[in-house]
């Protein structure tokens, strides 16, 4: 089934804001959805986050501020491409305090103050300013965003209580700076990217996903890619394009991933829907959560995408060694 594109701004709930609105139900190529209902009702199952992760020639910068109602949980990571060296810091807050999230995507900022980390998202004239600072590391980087480039929103029924809204962005053109123990370098441009994962929703308690993306220039056009999996299975409903330039091309069908997390430096192959893409690994990031009622395990394997995809006008495009990454996730939250 192939959900229809949506063209207006619409509700992402219906009513007295308890259940799904079903004129909300499929895909379109900028945030035109309204999710500010969702913290409203159905307490413990509202999940509300912003992730951005910034590639550069030097380091993977990223971040997280979220709040799913009984926690809010962060973290900031950097990882030094040359040595493999890592800065990390999480933080997870019971009952959820320090945590502030914009209503709408680019219509307000995001913050999160915790120990020993401060993260601040704020939406700046072309684009958004992304400051993080930990202990020896902090960044301070804009994701422009031009007037004419095109993102994912997709919004997934689970059931008519549960639903997910999410947001894509890929390829956003980064600059800035990177301080690592007193030592300064930039995020330059032309040469680094942003990815934004922007989530609004209420969620089953336990729920596995695939993810990947990836962003660069390839053949001298903008390259980005954004597929996932096993998630939305059964919904109708799915997150995979590859953004060409600044123009998004859906692929509604259900990706096919074979990969294996015993071996995760074998090359992992995603395909389906005009896709046919191999990723291979150079840096695998592992997490692991256990606080009873939430727990998680996250393998995300960064390195680079290379394939083909056949664009809607029939064009075959070539891709090769686009940085980015590829994960597989578990929670129970």
């Amino acid at each position: 089934m192939t959900l229809p594109e949506l063209t207006r701004p619409v509700s992402l709930t219906a009513g007295d804001g308890r259940v799904l609105n079903r004129d909300a139900v499929g895909w379109a190529r900028q945030p035109l959805v309204d999710a500010s209902r969702v913290s409203e009702h159905a307490w413990g199952r509202n999940k509300r986050w912003e992730y951005w992760n910034v590639t550069t020639p030097t380091h993977i910068l990223a971040l997280t501020v979220s709040s799913i109602d009984y926690a809010a949980v962060h973290e900031v990571w950097v990882l030094d491409r040359a040595t493999e060296r890592t800065w990390h810091a999480e933080a997870t807050v019971l009952p959820a305090r320090g945590v502030a999230l914009a209503p709408r995507l680019e219509q307000g900022s995001s913050r999160a103050r915790a120990k020993g980390l401060e993260i601040d998202i704020d939406e700046v004239p072309g684009g958004t300013r992304l400051r993080a600072r930990i202990a020896d590391v902090s960044f301070d980087v804009s994701a422009d965003l031009a007037p004419e480039h095109e993102r994912l929103a997709v919004v997934v029924p689970f059931t008519a209580r549960r639903f997910q809204y999410t947001v894509k962005d890929v390829a956003r053109p980064a600059h800035g700076t990177v301080t690592v123990e007193g030592v300064t370098s930039d995020v330059p441009a032309g040469q680094s990217w942003a990815v934004l994962d922007h989530g609004r929703g209420r969620w089953r308690y336990d729920v596995e996903w695939n993810w990947g993306a990836g962003s660069g220039i390839s053949h001298g056009r903008t390259i980005g890619i954004q597929v996932g999996g096993r998630w939305t299975d059964g919904t109708g409903s799915t997150e995979n394009a590859m953004l060409i330039g600044d123009r998004l091309h859906k692929i509604h069908d259900e990706l096919r991933w074979e990969y294996d997390l015993d071996q995760w430096r074998r090359p992992w192959h995603v395909s389906g829907g005009g896709l046919d893409a191999t990723f291979e690994p150079f840096y695998l990031k592992t997490g692991r959560t256990d606080l009873a009622v939430l727990a998680s395990r996250t393998h995300q394997c960064f390195g680079h995408w290379s394939g083909t995809f056949i664009a809607e006008d029939g064009e075959t495009v070539a891709f090769e060694q686009i940085l980015g990454w590829a994960e597989e996730v578990h929670n129970r939250w």
